[in-house]
């Protein structure tokens, strides 16, 4: 729930400008999570766990 002021919400309180900016910085942040989580399984063979692609050392 959303902190409130009085009897209204603090998001009733934002302007368009303040609205727009916080869904331009959510999507970006989306944006950097799948980037990170696609580079995490990046040409993985499916169904082996990860530690079998490394060459033996």
């Amino acid at each position: 729930m959303t902190k409130c002021i009085g009897n209204k919400d603090e998001a009733h309180q934002r302007g368009k400008a303040e609205k727009k900016d916080i869904k331009r910085s959510n999507k970006a942040r989306e944006l950097i999570k799948q980037a990170i989580a696609k580079a995490k399984y990046y040409k993985q063979v499916k169904n082996q766990p990860g530690e079998l692609l490394l060459p033996p050392a």
